[in-house]
């Protein structure tokens, strides 16, 4: 049975999230972007099962391998292109498609030699002051591509830096640098991420790339998942593991930062910062036990949390715990840890299991199984 920590995994929730940014943005198709082991949940098996994607975004050639050796057959863009001159070998045998964002990297795409010729996307810095190829030089960019024998295709991208806010005009700003460009080259052009995608329609173009909606997360300000029409794939879960009957003034804990304002049980649960639950998590923090919600005590240590259970008398040992995902947003648990919700995803330690599993519910039952 071993540690009842799992990751719980609900493909039809990330199906459901991306026909919700295909219904947003209709007549563009979609490239999900799964970097980052699939934003904490499995590289392969979000790939796998967005198998109606257009195409995948990736960080690095690794897991573009890793997608091609899985039998991905889309389309697999490098978000941050290649570093050094001996990848392009290998990207154009997996017919990987860099993005090309400073002048190096044209300089070793021009003396490459390559079997073959790939599909580049070309950066633009429309904003985001971050990494592309100011707006002036784009076109001397993309005439110079043109020239290569290495280059099949030349596509346009950009990326947003302040659309999860509706009402900032820095994304106004960026569709007025980018837009012009993409009808003077009159190329295949992307710039919508997810919060593009539910916010910016004139953004939408020939390509979105959702990212952080796929796994039911908002990616807008004030927004919650569920009024997005989002629904979270992700739920972490685990069991109380003791009950104990603290007296007033015990201190919880390292630090002893919690002391029990009158006699109490308080619950111990399997799971900790060595698992991807946020260290500063603050007391008061949310916890689910059956259904309700109660709150962190003390301090999150490498392997236990601690829980106040006055509201939950009738707990037990062996009761199931969700730490975020349904019935707990994770937006709630990134806003009171005072960080966001792709960290939390992104963190989920290796060695907590990832099970496909409809419901939560099943957490008891499928805690007995192996990751």
């Amino acid at each position: 049975m071993g540690r009842p920590t799992r990751a719980f995994l609900n493909a039809q929730a990330l199906r459901h999230n991306l026909r919700r940014a295909r219904s947003a943005a209709p007549t563009a198709r979609v490239m999900a972007v799964v970097k980052a082991n699939g934003y904490g949940h499995g590289l392969v098996w979000v790939a796998q099962t967005l198998k109606e994607a257009d195409a995948f975004a990736v960080a690095s050639i690794e897991e573009g391998f890793q997608l091609r050796q899985a039998g991905i057959r889309q389309p697999i863009v490098l978000l941050e292109g290649f570093f050094s001159a001996d990848e392009l070998p290998a990207i154009s045998h997996y017919q990987l498609e860099p993005v090309l964002h400073q002048h190096e990297q044209l300089r070793m795409l021009e003396a490459a030699s390559v079997a073959t010729p790939l599909t580049v996307w070309v950066k633009v810095d429309s904003g985001m002051h971050r990494v592309g190829f100011p707006s002036h030089e784009v076109a001397a960019a993309c005439a110079r591509l043109r020239g290569f024998g290495t280059v099949a295709e030349i596509r346009l991208m950009s990326h947003f830096a302040c659309a999860d806010d509706r009402n900032d005009p820095a994304s106004r700003a960026q569709l007025d640098a980018f837009l012009p460009l993409v009808r003077e080259l009159a190329l295949s052009a992307s710039i919508a991420n997810s919060a593009g995608i539910l916010a910016w329609a004139e953004s939408h173009l020939d390509w979105i790339r959702p990212g952080i909606m796929l796994y039911g997360a908002s990616p807008m300000l004030g927004e919650s998942a569920a009024y997005l029409g989002l629904q979270p794939v992700m739920t972490l879960g685990s069991a109380l593991i003791s009950i104990q009957r603290r007296r007033r003034g015990d201190a919880i804990g390292y630090g002893g930062s919690f002391r029990c304002p009158e006699d109490m049980p308080v619950g111990v649960v399997a799971v900790g910062y060595g698992d991807g639950y946020p260290r500063h998590a603050p007391a008061g923090t949310p916890v689910l036990i059956n259904g309700q919600a109660v709150p962190l005590v003390g301090r999150v240590s490498m392997d236990m949390i601690t829980l106040d259970l006055r509201r939950q008398l009738q707990a037990k040992v062996g009761d199931p715990v969700i730490l975020w995902g349904e019935g707990l947003p994770i937006e709630d648990i990134a806003q009171a840890a005072g960080t966001i919700s792709y960290e939390l995803l992104t963190r989920v330690a290796e060695r907590v299991p990832r099970v496909a599993a409809s419901l939560p519910a099943d957490s008891k039952r499928d805690a007995a199984q192996p990751g």
